[in-house]
């Protein structure tokens, strides 16, 4: 009788995702294992499982090349976070509405991209760059956002459904 296949912790996670991602800078020439760190927080704050937390980790890894998907389709990893991970990666060529609708489509995968797009969309983040950079982006998020049907600063959805039970 085969053992059960333990899952990789959450430290493991993590140490993986520093390393995949290891000399990658963001547009603002910043270590990009900050961004996977706020978004990592971003989805704990909101209220995130494990597996989120896991998928948040790992949500650039693939769309960057930085972990290939026969490494995720392998991984000791629950499907939950490798299907929110796919989720989330952005394919070559993809509109953005094919984009946005498996987001929507997948299970925990809405609560990673919320947090994935705060903290894109920091101001102070997005103070760094260039001008025609920093609008180029703020447009393209809030489109994002309201495809997602995210409105600014609105919580992530699960957690809309939640308190709007509780207000009844």
């Amino acid at each position: 009788m085969p053992e059960p296949q333990t899952h990789l912790t959450l430290a493991e996670v993590e140490a993986i995702a520093r390393e995949a991602h290891a000399g990658q800078r963001d547009k603002a020439g910043r270590p990009y294992t900050e961004h996977l760190a706020a978004v990592a927080e971003g989805v704990r704050v909101r209220g995130g499982s494990d597996e989120q937390i896991a998928a948040a980790w790992l949500h650039d890894a693939v769309e960057d090349d930085a972990l290939s998907e026969r490494w995720l389709a392998d991984a000791a990893l629950p499907q939950q976070v490798k299907d929110m991970v796919l989720a989330v990666s952005k394919r070559d060529g993809e509109d953005l509405r094919s984009y946005t609708w498996r987001i929507l489509d997948t299970p925990g995968a809405l609560l990673i991209k919320e947090s994935d797009l705060a903290h894109n969309a920091d101001p102070a983040r997005l103070a760094v760059l260039e001008p025609a950079t920093r609008t180029r982006l703020t447009e393209k998020y809030a489109q994002v956002r309201a495809l997602l049907g995210l409105a600014p600063d609105e919580p992530p959805a699960e957690q809309s459904v939640q308190a709007n039970t509780a207000e009844d």
